[in-house]
């Protein structure tokens, strides 16, 4: 179970602005860390469920999307808001989201960089279940 200590927040992923302003060298030497963490759910040998509350955004939902299962409580907000800053998903997003809604509606809420409330990201399949507010981590265990 992949999940967080962080009482309003999953994951919010990088600090966009500051991103923004870094240089191309800065990208390429940060590239590997980042993408070991995502590869790395990804090449678990066991299935890895997310417990997702408060904030999964850009690479927090990314985190999320490279989990076999994701169990959002009602307080979760997804979405990846790269975009709003002219930068693409880095971390897998752009090829796992279509994988979990479909290439139509990934390309929306990409392009968008719409956040997505607990409710409608059950409805979208953005998450697999939805349980009550701070139950994410038991629910999630219980799996």
């Amino acid at each position: 179970v992949l999940t967080s200590s962080h009482e309003r927040a999953f994951c919010v992923g990088a600090d966009l602005k500051e991103r923004n302003s870094f240089s191309d060298a800065d990208l390429v030497r940060q590239r590997p860390t980042a993408r070991a963490a995502y590869t790395g759910v990804l090449e678990l040998p066991m299935p890895v469920i997310a417990a997702v509350h408060g904030f999964a955004l850009g690479g927090g939902f990314e985190l999320a999307l490279a989990c076999d299962v994701i169990v959002a409580d009602a307080t979760a907000v997804v979405g990846l808001p790269e975009v709003s800053v002219g930068v693409i998903p880095g971390g897998g997003g752009t090829q796992l989201l279509p994988r979990r809604v479909g290439a139509a509606r990934a390309a929306e809420l990409v392009f968008s960089a719409r956040r997505v409330e607990a409710a409608e990201a059950r409805e979208l399949g953005l998450v697999d279940e939805l349980v009550e507010a701070g139950r994410d981590r038991e629910e999630a265990l219980a799996l």
